[in-house]
């Protein structure tokens, strides 16, 4: 398999090295019962260690000044 060179204007690595969450998550227990946290970190702490009463994870944009970076 070939690669993308570099230098090639296709090659894309990163725009920026700040944080990146342009979402806040909605975790949500098999009860109704539900948790908004604000980052996916803390979605895959709270998935990790309950994950067998856990029903879903929601999706909520967040409401940030300016794009994604914070």
């Amino acid at each position: 398999m070939e690669l993308i060179a570099k230098d090639d204007s296709q090659y894309f690595c990163h725009t920026s090295d700040g944080l990146y969450d342009r979402h806040h998550y909605r975790v949500v227990s098999k009860t109704g019962a539900s948790v908004d946290v604000e980052s996916y970190d803390e979605v895959r702490e709270i998935w990790w260690n309950q994950k067998h009463v856990l029903s879903h994870i929601e999706v909520i944009d967040c409401k940030s000044k300016g794009g994604g970076f914070v």
